[in-house]
């Protein structure tokens, strides 16, 4: 049943997308849709987490490897875009462009994206905005398929944006640049993004002061001869021997700082030789040496100190290494991007979408905005990962996809036991899912905590760990994960199960005898172990505080 876009804001879907968008996303619900789908020929792009050897996540590479190679799922989507009611062009350029590539990841990709694209467009507002974010691998292809969907009319810019400064490569020449494909109904909001010149080219064009600060000359004439009062001769300066009119400010935000800071009612003035005597009087016209020299206008940097950004967008430096919002995801982008993005194209109460939420940047700068946001993503680490990242905001989420209740716990761990384990860690506070699925010694989680207050600020940090069991936890389980504890050198651990221990188990009273860890003026439980059932029933484990939230929770 679709929800109405009240329901939809706040809202985190775990899913594939585009049964989601169909499911709960009325027509029209909408204003921006930010997407960076996964893609790229060497299949290194898609991956949220990589072990230290370099080697992903099994869980990824099966969710990335199913939806990008040619298959049953590729092929339904082409099979859906040749019956779509009214998606006969569309489904022509499609299969054209299958027929041209074959059978590969492109064609696949190009498949399960168009798809997915015919129902961003369902659910876009006429006047709303659509970024699709790629590299250049299928960037030619998507615009194509793009101008299809939502209309030639509609297409605004190809956005250049300047990822990194080097990329050396001895064959070709390096690829420094991603490509953002812009569609809107509607202008952009200018004024929201505007940026501060380039101070090079401030020295190098206003380089003329006089009382009312820096400016530069600039044209008082346009190209093309017209028979109005703007093509007359004014003084014994004719523009129409020049095949040129005059072109005097008289609406716009200079002829209103002119109104403002040098000539009251000046946007009262209706003609054009009087609005270029008024400015004569006030001294705003630059006169060239030569005799023959048309008169210039003075153009001040006062009134226009900041300017709205080209297509090339080379100001929004990368994440760095130790960037506070560094979340260590490879294709992570950095907040300045999509607050450029939001601001250009929301106001604020409205509704964004991500439809590949990825770790939620586009979500926690609207957010911080004032929009309201939906996301979905096809992964429990990523949807962990966002609600992690919006409750630090203040945010709180709601998950739908995610289980409910024990019944669908177990479903989902009879599904996927990676995916499992991930939202089972991801259900406690500042833990976060272990990047290694396989050979991780029996540690499936992490959370840094202070359990020291050092001089100079330089705090001790405690470690605890998590592990889960996707079915009845045995004594063995309890002895091997507290010899993982021991070996990861962890002050603390929770060992998470599907099913509660028996009542005969011994696992409880091997828990207790691993005994307990003082932390500041506390006495903690080395090992805790906390159940699903727990989790629905609103019981969490005693532990500390994660680090950098203890201020935040005394609030």
């Amino acid at each position: 049943m679709p929800m109405t876009p009240d329901e939809l804001s706040g809202t985190l879907f775990y899913g594939d997308n585009l049964p989601v968008l169909r499911e709960h996303f009325p027509d029209d619900s909408v204003d921006l849709i930010y997407l960076d789908p996964p893609f790229n020929s060497n299949a290194t792009y898609n991956v949220l987490f990589r072990d230290e050897s370099g080697r992903s996540a099994p869980s990824q590479i099966e969710a990335f490897n199913d939806t990008w190679h040619w298959g049953p799922d590729a092929q339904r989507a082409m099979d859906e875009l040749v019956n779509l009611p009214g998606g006969g062009p569309v489904a022509e350029l499609v299969l054209c462009l299958h027929r041209a590539l074959g059978r590969n990841q492109l064609s696949a990709y190009l498949a399960m994206m168009t798809i997915r694209l015919v129902e961003l467009n369902r659910i876009l507002k006429p006047d709303g905005a659509i970024y699709l974010h790629c590299d250049q691998s299928a960037s030619h292809v998507l615009r194509s398929v793009m101008d299809m969907i939502f209309g030639v009319d509609r297409f605004r810019s190809t956005i250049i944006w300047k990822r990194t400064s080097a990329h050396n490569d001895a064959r070709y020449f390096g690829n420094v640049c991603d490509h953002i494909l812009f569609y809107s109904g509607s202008p952009i909001r200018a004024d929201q993004i505007r940026i501060d010149l380039d101070p090079e080219y401030v020295q190098r064009n206003y380089r003329h002061q006089d009382e009312h600060g820096q400016f530069m000359d600039d044209n008082l004439t346009a190209a093309e001869v017209r028979t109005g009062e703007s093509g007359q001769p004014w003084r014994t300066f004719d523009p129409g021997a020049r095949e040129r009119h005059w072109a005097v400010p008289s609406t716009g935000r200079y002829a209103k700082w002119i109104e403002e800071n040098v000539i009251p009612d000046y946007m009262k003035i209706k003609g054009v030789h009087d609005r270029l005597e008024a400015l004569d009087d006030a001294d705003m016209l630059w006169w060239p040496e030569s005799d023959e020299g048309f008169p210039r206008l003075k153009r001040y940097l006062e009134s226009a100190p900041t300017q709205i950004p080209a297509n090339l967008w080379d100001d929004i430096n990368p994440i760095g290494a130790r960037a506070r919002e560094r979340l260590g995801y490879p294709t992570q982008k950095p907040e300045a991007l999509l607050e450029r993005v939001i601001l250009a194209s929301s106001d604020e109460g409205d509704l964004v979408l991500d439809p590949f939420c990825g770790c939620g940047t586009a979500m926690a700068v609207a957010e911080r905005n004032g929009r309201r946001w939906a996301g979905i993503d096809i992964t429990h680490l990523a949807v962990g990962l966002v609600e992690d990242r919006l409750r630090e905001l203040g945010a709180e989420p709601t998950v739908i996809g995610a289980p409910a209740d024990l019944s669908s716990a177990r479903d989902l761990a009879q599904r996927d036991r990676f995916q499992f384990e991930a939202w089972a860690v991801t259900r406690l506070e500042g833990f976060r899912p272990n990047e290694k699925q396989t050979g991780d010694r029996g540690i499936d989680g992490r959370m840094r905590f202070v359990k020291a207050v050092g001089a100079k600020e330089r705090n001790e940090y405690g470690l605890a760990v998590a592990q889960v069991k996707s079915g009845r936890a045995g004594a063995s389980d309890m002895r091997d994960f507290t010899a993982a504890l021991d070996q990861a050198g962890a002050d603390l651990g929770v060992f998470i199960t599907l099913e509660a221990p028996g009542r005969n188990s011994t696992v409880p009273s091997l828990a207790a005898e691993a005994g307990s860890v003082q932390i500041f003026d506390r006495q903690y439980p080395r090992i805790q172990i906390w159940t699903v059932e727990d989790c629905f029933a609103g019981r969490r484990p005693d532990l500390p505080l994660p680090a950098g939230r203890e201020s935040r929770r005394m609030l």
